[in-house]
């Protein structure tokens, strides 16, 4: 499965392919906004905001949606756009509909991908694979987090590099 920080990147190459400009937040609290979304006609105003959950076997419920649509609320933009590595529950997506936010499941952005010319595609898959994609980057600094082994023996783990600092860790998959 694709990396956070991936994701992001390549919903806002997504975004940027149809004609948007488009601004993001690299990590940390970004106020429920991932990506802003402008027309290339009214450079200063937002005409949609974006948020990504890479989440995976676990569906996006209803709240999550109505957070995006208060900021929507708050910044004065009517359309959202919520973006997911997994799908969406029956709640959410009936708000979705009422609210002005286009829901865009795995299978929906896999679609979008999909209708995209090979040059297109190539450049997605190069913006999915940047760096190393492979190892989970942290959502507190932004940084790539690095293989750790606890001191008393167990499972090995993903940790931020800034500990103590940021305490941040994720446990590894498996192979």
């Amino acid at each position: 499965m694709i990396e956070w920080r991936r994701f992001e990147a390549v919903v806002e190459a997504l975004f940027k392919q149809a004609g948007f400009e488009t601004k993001s937040q690299s990590h940390g609290a970004d106020g429920g906004v991932d990506i802003w979304l402008y027309s290339r006609n009214q450079p200063g105003a937002p005409v949609s905001l974006v948020q990504c959950k890479h989440w995976q076997g676990k569906k996006v419920g209803v709240d999550k949606i109505r957070e995006l649509r208060g900021v929507m609320a708050a910044q004065n933009v009517k359309r959202g756009q919520f973006a997911t590595t997994s799908t969406f529950t029956a709640d959410a997506m009936a708000f979705a509909s009422e609210n002005g936010v286009n829901l865009l499941s795995v299978d929906k952005l896999l679609q979008l991908i999909a209708s995209r010319t090979p040059e297109q595609q190539a450049e997605l898959l190069t913006v999915a694979l940047e760096g190393e994609y492979w190892r989970p980057t942290c959502v507190n600094c932004g940084v790539k987090m690095v293989d750790r082994v606890p001191r008393n023996g167990g499972a090995p783990f993903w940790g931020c590099p800034s500990f103590p600092k940021c305490k941040t860790t994720l446990p590894m998959r498996s192979a």
